[in-house]
């Protein structure tokens, strides 16, 4: 994050280049101080600090502190290392491990939570009018669909998955204005998932992509959670890709439950745990 600051700053106008050296000065102390302080020792104005942060594509002054706090505490670098066909047993459990959590941790500093509030928002209000949520996905992302779909369906939605081209364009043709469609894809370019995504946006499905930025299926949906890592996925099945994909699933349907309420939902939950108990040994 403070690399990034730190590029952008020939970019930036003059007084957001002054909140900037702030930033780069004293990270810690940034993350704590209330706007009125900050704008005085930047010696700017309060919504100067403000532009600067949304400059930055954080959401407001809030958003930033929280990612700059948590860019500045954590002791796990950004640095992805391959997988070599060399690493001896340990060395492929350390990189594997550290990948994972540098990518987490990237994400949660990254993260536009504007675009997971609309999703969210608009998976809440489909399950709100009993609409359909679908998720889309094939190969390794069809997991992550299936995995979804599991979530979703324990909060009383009406959902399903699908990890067939086909049948992911015959059911995204029977989508219509109050449902909502979540297409899942590590390279957001295949072609049957671009293929059912159109054709769920042309019927007024909403339609949420998790995806890399960049990639033509971010450009088709009209909600883009943006899943960024430096994995490749042509030299070894894509491992961190699916655990951020599954990572945001998770964000998704815990904020998704929280709109729904807990007076609704906490008593289906305790009876579908009441039901599971004859499924298992005492």
């Amino acid at each position: 994050m403070l690399d990034r600051i730190r590029a952008s700053l020939p970019s930036l106008a003059p007084a957001e280049q002054r909140v900037a050296r702030l930033v780069l000065v004293d990270p810690r102390a940034f993350a704590t101080l209330p706007v009125s302080q900050l704008a005085e020792r930047a010696h700017v104005s309060k919504p100067t600090v403000v532009r600067f942060c949304r400059s930055m594509g954080y959401d407001g002054l809030s958003d930033f502190k929280l990612k700059l706090a948590g860019s500045v505490s954590e002791g796990v670098p950004f640095i992805h290392r391959s997988v070599d066909p060399d690493d001896r047993t340990g060395d492929v459990l350390v990189k594997v491990i550290d990948n994972t959590v540098a990518a987490f941790l990237k994400y949660r500093n990254d993260a536009s939570t504007f675009a997971i509030e609309k999703a969210s928002e608009a998976l809440a209000a489909t399950h709100g009018t009993r609409g359909r949520i679908e998720f889309y996905g094939v190969g390794n992302s069809g997991v992550v669909a299936l995995d979804a779909q599991h979530k979703f369906f324990r909060l009383g939605v009406n959902t399903i998955s699908y990890s067939d081209g086909h049948m992911q364009v015959m059911s995204a043709t029977l989508l219509g204005p109050g449902d909502c469609v979540v297409v899942i894809s590590n390279s957001g370019r295949t072609r049957d998932l671009m293929d059912a995504c159109d054709i769920a946006r042309r019927n007024g499905a909403t339609t949420i992509v998790i995806t890399a930025t960049g990639s033509p299926l971010a450009a088709a949906g009209q909600i883009h959670l943006s899943a960024d890592h430096p994995e490749g996925y042509d030299r070894y099945s894509p491992m961190v890709s699916r655990l951020l994909h599954l990572m945001i699933i998770d964000v998704l349907a815990t904020t998704v439950a929280l709109r729904i309420g807990g007076g609704r939902l906490q008593p289906l939950l305790r009876e579908m745990k009441n039901n599971l108990r004859t499924k298992r040994y005492a």
